[in-house]
């Protein structure tokens, strides 16, 4: 009886060990997600002075600002599911490495093309980080609502990064040079190496066959064409574009013949029937819908405090951090959230709220509204994260353990296909609200209309340029046109949170938790688990 006793004492203070390894592994994993959340945004303010220092080309600029999250898209399902045949804890420690290097190699840049390949370098380097931290997380915690709480505390860390880039950044500019925003990530990154190697377990899928490296290229390549042509309509190109179409028909063709080369192999890649499940698949598409609301929302909001009320940069920032703030709290109160209404219900409530924030920014006009704007913000940044957190949880939830990083690796390529589709569709929108606005201004010709219907920005510069009353006119029906396209574009994306919360009604009722949580050894107590990098 005595060694019964003592038997279950030793299990359970190993289990209590374990619980406590979970936690660890979990500040690892956000540390790791916050340093590539802000390198996506850090560099956003430092533009001017790299434009200053190193002189690029108006393509090479473009490439520099771009080329980090183009590349970071286009590697996550080949790094995602190449961690779950050698080794998630690898991958990301390699994703580490890589990304110190890279970050030491843009730091010191000397010319454009340098820092290229250095933010390529780092887009590598994100794409070995961001579904390793997914994918470890559902396997350390395998109890669901643990996980949910994990995935909650894991989303909120991704809401601050964002912020952050881009203060830290306004910071480091102003009391160093502008390859301090890089050169940051490196002392970080010193201390993640040796801390991620002995703390964190390592994982593998048990899937048999060998990886389809022939697959993982063809997802890469096609990820990339598709999300280059999204950034190009982002960007303002027109649809008829060679440069644009291009991709998006390479990109979309490489991708059919992936889908279709997964369905005949034996061990695809990536298992296909995830999809078949209305819970996976209806996930996936919310979180589509709801970064492409919020990315389209947050670049035109940027542009109306600095355009139209005429607020600074770090201004900006701090009128957009109560979304951030919001974000946090719906982050860290999700898990509550989701026990107590269920996916279906907590990722519909999210939309509508989202919905309801948008229609209420339409309130805004050409003087600063800073009451309305504060609710707006915090009902949005709630709202989407609500959404957000219990699409993830869903979808992480739904896929097998042994398929995490492939399921991690789609969850964030859906994120970043929403992003840039949100940028082409409604900055699309945006435009095509905008222009007619600036046809028939008194006073000004129509060359001048043409070139200020662009963006608010030009015409800005098209009424210097012309002055008096004619460049004064101009100005105001810029500023008008302007706040017009917002509301259009505002009603636009309410439109579509609408459709995903009704997309949402397709998820599960309740939260179906698995069994108590399973003990997960620490990395030292199997030598026949661990990969050494």
């Amino acid at each position: 009886m005595s060694g019964t006793t003592t038997a279950a004492a030793a299990l359970r203070r190993r289990a209590a060990g374990a619980g406590a390894n979970r936690w660890v592994v979990l500040v690892v994993l956000c540390v790791s997600l916050l340093l590539v959340a802000v390198d996506a945004t850090v560099l956003h303010v430092a533009v001017p002075a790299v434009t200053e220092d190193l002189r690029p080309g108006g393509i090479e600029l473009l490439w520099i600002v771009d080329v980090y999250p183009l590349v970071c898209a286009s590697l996550l399902i080949l790094f995602g599911t190449l961690g779950d045949r050698v080794g998630r804890r690898r991958i990301l420690l390699l994703g580490y490495t890589l990304f110190g290097v890279a970050s030491g190699l843009a730091a010191l840049a000397d010319s454009a093309q340098v820092l290229i390949v250095a933010r390529a370098l780092l887009g590598v380097g994100g794409a070995m980080i961001m579904p390793a931290t997914l994918s470890i997380l559902r396997q350390v915690f395998p109890d669901r609502r643990e996980r949910a709480l994990a995935i909650g505390v894991w989303s909120a860390v991704a809401a601050v990064g964002a912020a952050v880039g881009p203060l830290l950044g306004g910071f480091l500019l102003e009391h160093f040079w502008w390859g301090s925003v890089f050169l940051v990530n490196i002392p970080l990154m010193l201390v993640s190496l040796p801390v991620g190697r002995l703390l964190l377990p390592e994982s593998k899928g048990e899937r048999d066959g060998p990886w389809d490296v022939v697959g993982a290229l063809m997802a890469a390549a096609g990820l990339f064409g598709v999300v280059l042509g999204v950034k190009r309509l982002g960007s303002g190109e027109s649809v008829g574009s060679l440069a644009t179409v291009l991709p998006l028909v390479v990109g979309a063709v490489l991708l059919t013949g992936f889908v279709r080369r997964q369905r005949r192999r034996t061990h695809p890649l990536v298992d296909l029937r995830m999809f078949t499940r209305p819970a996976f698949s209806t996930s996936v598409g919310c979180i589509v819908l709801a970064m492409l609301a919020l990315v389209g929302l947050e670049l035109i909001a940027a542009q109306y405090l600095q355009l139209v009320l005429g607020l600074s940069p770090l201004e900006t920032g701090l009128r957009l951090l109560p979304l951030t703030f919001a974000a946090m709290a719906a982050g860290l109160a999700g898990a509550r959230m989701l026990r107590r209404f269920g996916p279906r219900r907590m990722v519909c409530a999210g939309f509508c709220l989202t919905a309801f924030a948008v229609v209420l920014l339409t309130g805004l006009g050409r003087t600063d509204q800073c009451a309305l704007m504060l609710g707006g913000f915090v009902l949005l940044g709630f709202g989407l994260e609500t959404t957000l957190f219990g699409a993830y949880e869903s979808m992480l939830s739904e896929a097998p353990p042994e398929q995490a990083g492939g399921a991690a690796a789609i969850g964030e390529t859906s994120y970043q296909l929403g992003a840039g589709i949100g940028i082409a569709l409604l900055g699309t929108v945006m435009n095509a609200a905008y222009a007619p606005g600036l046809s028939g201004v008194p006073g000004v010709p129509e060359s001048a209309s043409s070139a200020a219907g662009h963006s608010l920005g030009e015409a800005y510069e098209v009424a210097a340029q012309l002055g008096g009353a004619a460049g004064l006119a101009l100005r105001h029906a810029a500023r008008d046109a302007f706040v017009h396209g917002l509301h259009v574009t505002l009603l636009v994306s309410a439109g579509l949170l609408l459709l995903g919360a009704a997309m949402a009604l397709r998820l599960p009722r309740v939260m179906q938790c698995e069994a108590g949580p399973v003990e997960v050894p620490a990395p030292r107590e199997s030598t026949e688990s661990r990969v050494s990098v």
